[in-house]
């Protein structure tokens, strides 16, 4: 194999979306942790008065979500995958129970913040993103029980692009300051984020595709030569 050939595959190796996808999810976690959630390390924060009358629900839903965030991206480590199939499968499973919990929660706090005055169209919206993440969640699922891999990895990618949709939504709203305003520009961006969150997906999987038939044209030049 040719000088020039390595050097083209080592560039290719070094933009997978992937690794893009985790400097993504990283900067996103820099940025929300101290703007969204600085209360939790601070009791008198106001932000915990306004959270007193679901506080129980909000516990399970955040637990449950932090680690479906947080362990989301290991899905996606071929060598974790190659090398500890079992703490693939565990991280995995764990993956999936965090879905099923803070999905319907997320929904409910939603829907109990109607009486204190957030409208019935965002309770819709956190309906919806809890329908899709569930749901793309068990498509996921039922292609792993079946054997097909690959359709479950292009699930899984759906999957958390959707979950993703947290910390999109907080990025974009402390970013613009559209925060500030009233509910309904929150409410639209969850929508933004939730119409694009699948089509994130699918080009993401398109990119890995182009990059795949990339690598063995380049191997199939190099065995010419």
């Amino acid at each position: 194999m040719s000088t020039t050939t390595l050097t083209a595959l080592k560039q290719t190796s070094w933009l997978r979306p992937k690794y893009l996808l985790f400097a993504a999810i990283g900067l996103m976690l820099a940025y929300v942790i101290p703007h969204d959630e600085s209360f939790l390390v601070h009791s008198k924060d106001p932000m915990w008065q306004h959270y007193q009358p679901f506080k129980w629900w909000l516990l399970p839903h955040g637990i449950a979500g932090a680690c479906a965030l947080l362990l989301g991206p290991m899905q996606f480590s071929d060598r974790l995958r190659n090398r500890f199939r079992r703490f693939h499968r565990v991280v995995g499973r764990i993956y999936v129970a965090g879905v099923f919990v803070a999905a319907p929660l997320g929904f409910y706090i939603q829907y109990f913040q109607e009486r204190m005055g957030d409208p019935r169209s965002f309770s819709i919206a956190a309906a919806v993103d809890a329908a899709l993440w569930m749901t793309t969640t068990a498509i996921a699922l039922a292609f792993i029980l079946k054997g097909k891999v690959q359709e479950h990895r292009r699930w899984m990618t759906r999957s958390f692009a959707v979950a993703l949709v947290f910390l999109e939504g907080r990025v974009i709203g402390g970013v613009t300051g559209f925060e500030n305003l009233d509910v309904h520009a929150n409410e639209t961006i969850v929508w933004a984020c939730l119409a694009f969150s699948i089509l994130s997906a699918d080009l993401v999987l398109a990119w890995q595709e182009l990059g795949r038939q990339r690598s063995v044209s380049f191997q199939r030049r190099s065995a010419s030569l």
